[in-house]
C-alpha cells in the first residue's frame, strides 16, 4: 500500500497523530469532484449525496452501529460542543475528565461553568490506574464522563471497555473523543458503552480536515438539546414551503446546514482503503512501527514517555533526549523534514500502517546525530 502514499523523497513523515497525508485515492476522489463541479455545477448532486451516504455507511461499520446513528461535524470540537451544549444539565452537576487532554475535550466542559456545571480534571502524573482514578473523582451529581480513547501527547490508551462498564453501573454517561484511535486499533461502541463518539477524520482516518463523526446513542436522541437549527436537521428535508417543521428522527438532527461534501468524497474514499486492509491488519502493523520505535528508543539511551505495555498505547510514540531541550530539538528535525510534534515534553512520533520500517530506521537516526550537535536555539 506504499504507493498510495507516494511521499516526496527526503521527507520523513511520522506525524499522523496531528494532520495525515492523504492516500492517492483521496486525492483522486476530491481532484475529481472538484473537476466536476467546475464543468458540470451541481448537476451531478445525486450522485456526490451517494458518496455521503457511502461515508457514513463505513463509519458505521468503523465503530460497530448503524449509519442512521452517524452524524457529520465539521471538527471534533463542533461534536463535543453538540453535547457539551445539549446535555439538560442542572446546576450542581459535573463533568470528569482529564487534565491532560487536548483543549477541544477540556474547553467544552470549561463553559458550562456558567450553568453551574463544574469539570473535574485527573491529573494524569499522579494517577495509578486511571480507569480507578477517574471513578474515584465521580460522586452523584457526576453526570458524564469526558475522555479521549488515546490521550494526545503520550499516547496513553484506556480501557473504553471497564471504564464503560462501570460508568454504566453508576449511571454516568460515557463521551469518547476517538480521534487518536480510530482509523489505528479496533473500536466497538457496543462493547464500551459509550453514550457519544467523537472524531475527525483527519488523522488516522487518512482524510481533509473539515469532516468528523459525531455518535450519539439513539435511545439519547431526544434527551440531547438542539442548539444549532437550519434546513437540513428537518424531517421534511427538501420540502422548503413546509412551516410545520420537526427534528429528524435520525442522526441528522444533529446536522444544520448543508454537508461539506468535498471533505466527504476524500474522507470516504481513504475510509475504503482501510476497509481494505481491515482494521486488525492495520492495527497490527501499527503495533510493529510503535514497537519498533520504542527499541530505537531504548538502544539510543532516550527517555521513554508513553506507555510501554502495547495494550495502554495505539499509534503514539513519545520521548525525551536527556540534557536536550524538546522544543529546540523539534525545530531543527522539522527544518530537515522529519515531520513528527513536540507534545507532552518531549518529541511525538506516529507512523501508521503504511510507513516504511527503514523510515522509523532513517527519522532515528536523525534524531540521534541532530540531539548530538549544537540546536539552533542553542547554538
Amino acid at each position: 500500500m506504499t504507493d498510495e502514499f507516494p511521499l516526496e523523497p527526503g521527507l520523513l513523515y511520522l506525524n499522523h497523530a496531528g494532520v495525515a497525508p492523504w492516500p492517492r485515492r483521496a486525492v483522486a476522489a476530491v481532484t475529481a469532484f472538484a473537476a466536476e463541479n467546475g464543468r458540470t455545477g451541481a448537476e451531478g448532486y445525486p450522485r456526490w449525496l451517494a458518496a455521503e451516504r457511502r461515508l457514513r455507511e463505513r463509519l458505521a461499520r468503523l465503530i460497530g452501529t448503524t449509519p442512521a446513528a452517524v452524524a457529520l461535524a465539521k471538527n471534533t470540537s463542533e461534536a463535543l460542543s453538540i453535547i457539551a451544549q445539549g446535555v439538560p444539565w442542572q446546576a450542581g452537576d459535573n463533568v470528569v475528565g482529564i487534565a491532560q487532554e487536548f483543549p477541544s475535550n477540556r474547553i467544552v466542559w470549561e463553559s458550562l461553568a456558567d450553568r453551574g456545571v463544574t469539570w473535574r480534571p485527573l491529573d494524569l502524573a499522579t494517577a495509578t490506574h486511571p480507569e480507578d482514578d477517574l471513578l474515584a473523582l465521580c460522586d452523584q451529581r457526576t453526570r458524564l464522563v469526558a475522555v479521549s480513547s488515546v490521550q494526545y501527547a503520550r499516547g496513553l490508551r484506556l480501557d473504553l471497555e471497564e471504564l464503560g462498564a462501570r460508568c454504566r453501573e453508576r449511571g454516568i454517561w460515557l463521551c469518547v473523543d476517538a480521534i487518536q484511535s480510530l482509523g489505528a486499533v479496533p473500536f466497538d461502541v457496543r462493547r464500551c458503552g459509550a453514550q457519544f463518539v467523537v472524531a475527525d477524520g483527519h488523522k488516522w482516518l487518512l482524510g481533509p480536515e473539515g469532516v468528523a463523526l459525531l455518535y450519539v446513542d439513539p435511545a439519547l436522541r431526544d434527551e440531547l438539546v438542539l442548539t444549532q437549527f437550519g434546513w437540513h436537521m428537518v424531517a421534511a428535508r427538501g420540502d422548503y414551503e413546509r412551516r410545520d417543521w420537526v427534528p429528524a428522527a435520525d442522526a441528522t438532527r444533529f446536522e444544520c446546514g448543508s454537508p461539506n461534501l468535498l471533505g466527504i468524497h476524500g474522507l470516504e474514499a481513504s475510509l475504503g482503503l482501510l476497509e481494505e486492509v481491515g482494521i486488525a491488519e492495520v492495527a497490527a502493523r501499527i503495533e510493529e512501527r510503535a514497537t519498533r520505535l520504542i527499541a530505537q528508543v531504548d538502544r539510543l539511551g532516550f527517555e521513554l514517555l508513553s506507555p510501554r505495555a502495547a495494550e495502554r498505547r495505539a499509534g503514539i510514540v513519545t520521548f525525551r533526549v536527556p540534557g536536550v531541550p524538546s522544543a529546540d530539538l523539534y525545530r531543527d528535525l522539522m527544518a530537515q523534514r522529519l515531520i513528527c510534534a513536540h507534545r507532552g515534553g518531549g518529541i511525538r512520533l506516529s507512523p501508521h500502517f503504511h510507513t516504511p520500517l527503514a523510515m522509523l530506521d532513517r527519522a532515528m537516526d536523525l534524531i540521534a546525530a541532530t540531539a548530538a550537535r549544537p540546536l539552533a536555539g542553542h547554538a
